[in-house]
């Protein structure tokens, strides 16, 4: 009975957003560009689009769209940029990017001696009762790839606690101190789901997945204050880069009551689609009180965030045989098919979907077996549920197409692919690595995919997801041909992934995605034609303007 929240959600979301035809009165904005793409079959390319209230109201040629314009209209035009659907990242950590711009930035840094000398100096600036907070580290990335230990940050800081995470947040390294704290020795068995490495029996500081709840308790929270100037840094920083929204993966229930908050009194900047943390204490409550959708034009919590496993780096990721390169590892599961499966039947039961994390091919198998019950159980079709998998890093060939047929969406992160290439194929062997990263292929068989970055894990520039997509290549240009060519993405699945893929995966693709009269007026404005340049000057591209349900909230400094 309750599944009936899905059609209402979606009846609720076209009344709300589409509008229908286009009014009569003149435009409050027309914008012309040297070429419009519009992801819309009908009328791909244009010159022009016009606005009123927020919504298109017609795409043509320059010409025509300006007729439209009258004395009170604003006409913006934009000569040598390129207007683009508003692109969206459908996988971030938005907090954490604004908490993280007041820690220690660790990502690439080439050695832990490096990072101790952070720490050291961070020590100096510390006041008695604080942690010392940081993340972005990478073994791989180090001139001696290894795992460091809590005896060299004991070196530096004895009695502040210090907690730095992997770049994958999959990890963590604490010193002395913190182990303390948590009460973690020799005695502490490895949680479910999650390690604690030792040497000689003894803790060395690494805490692998499920193993850092046991300190998660411990690290002093940010005051509310915080979190929310942290947000709207993090938001400022996005919508520079040309994001005119974003997928936040795994929110607590305290930080969704300060999203609200924000929705309600417009401090929100862009779209926000939140995804509950799976594990959060108001889950059930949440669930049962419904959907969120567009709360203050902005927020949607309609989603819950699970995880099936790890990380690939921390070698955490579950797979179906053995690490290559750590024949007694298959990594972490960290939940069961059957317990997995009952979640997902519960969260659509209430008209939620559902978003699970999973990196190793069992993990991505796990999920699809339980999705596929879930959806059985429930008679929902999949276009229905659109059930996501968060990463589908590592697939088995046999499960590839099961994405397709059972309508689950491929929310993957091309900016991983670019940074695990140098190490992944020791990870995984010759044979199995055919099946990571396989963008072309899932596309091939009738995936949905979504892009994002999940940032701070990445970049929160889509341009370099997008550049990383259709060269599967550094930003140095290694390796010429690209790493595992056959699976890039062409330019307009990219630039559809972003857009289309993001707003299907989200309910929206009705209301935006792609610039057609009766959707919101979201867009990217780029001073390059990324569709048609040399594949090495998608980089140069800036950002001339970002437009969110028709007001620019964002406008390169010398076109003011």
């Amino acid at each position: 009975m309750k599944r009936l929240a899905f059609c209402t959600v979606m009846f609720a979301m076209t009344s709300l957003l589409n509008p229908g035809a286009a009014p009569a009165s003149p435009p409050d904005a027309v914008y012309t560009a040297e070429r419009i793409y519009t992801l819309d079959s009908a009328k791909p390319i244009a010159e022009a689009v016009a606005v009123k209230d927020g919504i298109i109201t017609a795409v043509g040629s320059a010409d025509e769209i300006t007729a439209l314009a009258e004395r009170e209209t604003v006409v913006h035009r934009l000569e040598g940029a390129y207007v683009y659907p508003g692109f969206v990242d459908a996988h971030c950590h938005l907090l954490s990017l604004g908490l993280q711009l007041d820690r220690l930035d660790l990502v690439g840094t080439s050695s832990f001696e490096e990072v101790v000398d952070m720490v050291m100096r961070k020590t100096r600036e510390t006041a008695p009762g604080e942690w010392i907070l940081g993340r972005g580290w990478d073994q791989n990335d180090w001139e001696t790839p290894r795992w460091p230990t809590k005896e060299e940050l004991d070196s530096v800081s004895p009695d502040i606690p210090v907690y730095l995470r992997r770049i994958d947040g999959h990890a963590a390294i604490a010193n002395s101190a913190v182990l303390k704290i948590a009460g973690i020795d020799a005695s502490t068995p490895d949680p479910y789901g999650g390690k604690i490495l030792r040497e000689k029996g003894e803790p060395t500081g690494i805490l692998i997945d499920k193993a850092m709840d046991l300190v998660k308790d411990f690290i002093p929270e940010s005051s509310v204050e915080t979190k929310r100037r942290a947000l709207l840094r993090a938001a400022d920083l996005c919508i520079s880069a040309g994001l005119v929204g974003v997928h936040e993966a795994g929110v607590t229930g305290e930080n969704l009551d300060l999203y609200c908050r924000m929705a309600d009194s417009d401090e929100l900047p862009f779209s926000l689609y939140a995804m509950i943390d799976g594990e959060d204490s108001t889950l059930v409550e949440r669930l049962e009180a419904g959907p969120v959708v567009r709360r203050g034009g902005k927020l949607t919590i309609r989603s819950v965030k699970l995880f099936a496993d790890g990380a690939l780096g921390s070698r955490g990721a579950a797979l179906l045989e053995p690490y290559s390169d750590d024949p007694g590892n298959d990594g972490l599961l960290m939940v069961e098919e059957d317990s997995l499966a009952a979640i997902s039947e519960d969260a659509l039961d209430h008209g939620f979907q559902v978003c699970v994390h999973a990196i190793g091919d069992r993990a991505n198998r796990v999920v699809l077996n339980a999705y596929e019950r879930a959806q059985r159980a429930l008679d929902i079709e999949g276009d229905e549920a659109r059930l996501r998998v968060e990463h589908a890093q590592v697939l088995s060939p046999s499960d590839i197409p099961r994405f397709a047929e059972l309508g689950v969406i491929a929310s993957m992160q091309p900016t991983h692919c670019t940074s695990d290439m140098p190490w992944a194929p020791e990870r995984l062997g010759p044979e199995r690595i055919r099946g990571a990263y396989a963008w072309a292929t899932l596309l091939k068989s009738g995936a949905h995919l979504a892009s994002g970055s999940d940032f701070p894990v990445e970049s929160h520039d889509p341009l370099l997801g997008f550049y990383a997509a259709v060269t599967r290549r550094d930003t140095e240009g290694n390796p010429p041909e690209g790493w595992s060519p056959e699976e890039r993405m062409t330019r307009e699945q990219a630039l559809a992934s972003f857009t289309q893929g993001a707003a299907y995966a989200a309910f929206e693709e009705s209301v935006t995605g792609s610039l057609e009269p009766g959707k919101r007026a979201d867009m990217t404005v780029l001073s390059r034609d990324i569709m048609r340049v040399p594949p090495s000057d998608i980089l140069d591209a800036e950002v001339v303007m970002t437009i969110v349900g028709g007001r620019v909230l964002y406008e390169r400094e010398e076109i003011k």
